[in-house]
């Protein structure tokens, strides 16, 4: 069994190893985060799909379909998604309380790619960005916190004959050094740069747990387990800073 793990482990180290990263495109002006899709600047991006399932059943695209584009420059990575879910849900007044059964965007971040453990440190972030835009993840205590200063987050409500939601959010990075309480610096981005990354999306519907879990990544499950993007930064996909 200890050698059927590590062959496991070594088949997803090396599939986030030599995974060929998406080229996310630079803009010099950063896009308004604002829940509108009126920004030129994003058509440079390309969209990418939210379709692989990691928790529950696949919804039906009514009930829930997601799709992301990217940019960056020195100072962020610029996220929009356009998500249509049939029921908006927030049944926990304390943003720290089940933020994982709420209906929230989750980014994952992998600042240096490195992959590997990130349940209870900052090797990675998870950022569980819910409703009324606060970013939540777990901290080396093993206790939820709001990062709120590493994510600005704004949504709409659009109409063009079917309701959907314009979700844009500007991510600010920090290495595995971060320290709660410190004066931690920001990392500047680079052209060139290699990030692991990961964009998820839980959604319920008014039930006591999220009925699906959907995201950009396909991963290799582990015991039958999917749901593997809050502890392991290895199963992450790998995106790449491009400049013209």
């Amino acid at each position: 069994m200890f050698r059927a793990i590590n062959i496991l482990s070594l088949m997803l180290v090396s599939h986030f190893a030599l995974a060929t990263p998406l080229v996310v495109p630079y803009t010099e002006r950063a896009p308004s985060i604002d829940g509108l899709d009126n920004d030129p600047q994003w058509q440079a991006a390309a969209w990418r799909p939210m379709d692989q399932l990691m928790v529950g059943s696949m919804p039906d695209a009514t009930d829930f379909s997601g799709e992301y584009r990217l940019l960056w420059n020195e100072k962020a990575l610029y996220l929009q998604a356009k998500i249509q879910d049939d029921v908006l849900f927030d049944s926990h007044a304390n943003p720290l309380t089940q933020y994982w059964d709420d209906d929230a965007l989750e980014i994952f971040i992998d600042e240096d790619a490195s992959g590997g453990d990130h349940q209870y440190n900052y090797n990675a972030f998870a950022y569980h960005v819910a409703l009324d835009n606060q970013a939540i993840d777990i901290g080396p205590d093993q206790k939820p916190h709001a990062y709120n200063s590493h994510i600005q987050s704004r949504w709409q409500r659009q109409n063009d004959g079917e309701y959907y939601l314009i979700w844009e959010v500007a991510i600010t990075l920090y290495g595995d050094d971060y320290q709660d309480g410190a004066d931690n610096q920001p990392v500047s981005l680079t052209p060139g740069k290699i990030i692991g990354f990961m964009l998820a999306y839980c959604d319920n519907d008014g039930s006591a747990e999220r009925e699906h879990f959907v995201g950009s990544q396909a991963i290799t499950p582990v015991n039958g387990d999917k749901n593997r993007g809050w502890i392991d930064a290895s199963v992450f996909g790998k995106i790449q800073l491009k400049k013209p």
